[in-house]
């Protein structure tokens, strides 16, 4: 499975929020972060299957409208990123969101007790 990243970036917190919520209920992907850019830009990130992400992207755009004032500004997909963005970039899969992963993915590691 390719693993992509996708990002939303919105005028304003509630676009982002509204944006994000619709992204994860759409699709199985993980919401691994958001960045407030300044100037009211915040973007959000998503991680999972290639198709996935870009169903969650396109459901991320559309409810962006629901917001009153809320604009989109940008969007993108990475499929399958270097793995060297990971370390410098906030799109990396943390501890605070590997129970979100696990419940995407059905896959839950073996525990080696």
């Amino acid at each position: 499975m390719a693993i992509a990243v996708g990002m939303v970036e919105t005028l304003g917190f509630p676009a982002v929020v509204e944006a994000a919520d619709a992204m994860v209920k759409a699709a199985r992907v993980t919401l691994v972060g958001y960045e407030k850019i300044g100037s009211g830009r915040v973007t959000v990130i998503v991680r999972g299957d290639v198709s996935e992400v870009q169903a969650s992207v396109a459901a991320g755009i559309e409810n962006v409208k629901r917001v009153n004032g809320g604009q989109v500004l940008s969007t993108h997909i990475i499929a399958r990123p270097h793995e060297n963005l990971e370390y410098v970039l906030p799109i990396r899969y943390t501890e605070a969101v590997e129970p979100f992963r696990e419940s995407v993915s059905g896959i839950r590691p073996i525990s080696r007790s």
